[in-house]
């Protein structure tokens, strides 16, 4: 039986290679930008990272570029407050976003930040994908389908990447895929191919890195 929203492998080797390349080459950070008019030119592809306060983003982009501290990781929800643009190669953009939902900050601060996302989501020419991380252990949440709705709007293609998998035991795994699953056949905007990863073990990051390097 075919799954909606099957888990995405690598092809072959030559996917593999070409991801490995990717991220063993150069990855700087350009600037944090806290409006709109702080935007780099988009003159390059675009992929960004998107997901709840302490899903594991900063973790995860550490993990897939192989540098401990690229971006900063924190237990304390709300901590990136700013869009903060990494150079990826020579012809890529590798973002990483505030995250949305419950914050520790001020509610003035928060909104800002919020509104600076969703003009972001809304408005950037040469974003190619969203990755929307879910924690394993959670699910897809109200405030994640919010940005889904908001990225069918804007018909930006976005794919789940499931974090925190090893956290969980798999018949718990089983049922977040078929809720996963079940939420995402709502979406138009979804990209049908799921990416489960956990940054402490390593799992998905190859084929991460495969699904960003083949976005040309």
């Amino acid at each position: 039986m075919n799954l909606p929203f099957p888990i995405a492998e690598i092809g072959d080797d030559a996917e593999a290679e070409l991801g490995r390349k990717l991220f063993s080459g150069p990855v700087d950070f350009l600037k944090g930008v806290v409006a709109m008019d702080g935007l780099p030119e988009p003159d390059r592809v675009e992929v960004c990272f998107a997901g709840r306060s302490n899903v594991g983003k900063s973790s995860l982009i550490n993990a897939i570029t192989n540098r401990k501290a690229l971006a900063r990781a924190s237990n304390t929800p709300g901590r990136t407050q700013e869009i903060n643009f990494f150079e990826l190669g020579e012809n890529r953009y590798l973002v990483d976003l505030p995250g949305y939902g419950f914050a520790n900050a001020p509610v003035a601060v928060v909104e800002k930040w919020q509104r600076l996302l969703k003009n972001y989501l809304s408005g950037r020419p040469n974003l190619r994908r969203a990755f929307v991380l879910i924690d394993s252990r959670h699910g897809i949440k109200p405030v994640d389908e919010e940005i889904m709705q908001l990225m069918n709007r804007s018909a930006l293609t976005f794919q789940v990447v499931l974090t925190k998998i090893d956290k969980i035991k798999e018949p718990e795994q089983e049922k977040v895929l078929i809720q996963v699953r079940a939420k995402l056949a709502k979406h138009p905007a979804a990209f049908p191919e799921l990416v489960v990863t956990s940054s402490d073990k390593g799992d998905g990051i190859a084929t991460l890195r495969a699904v960003i390097a083949g976005l040309i």
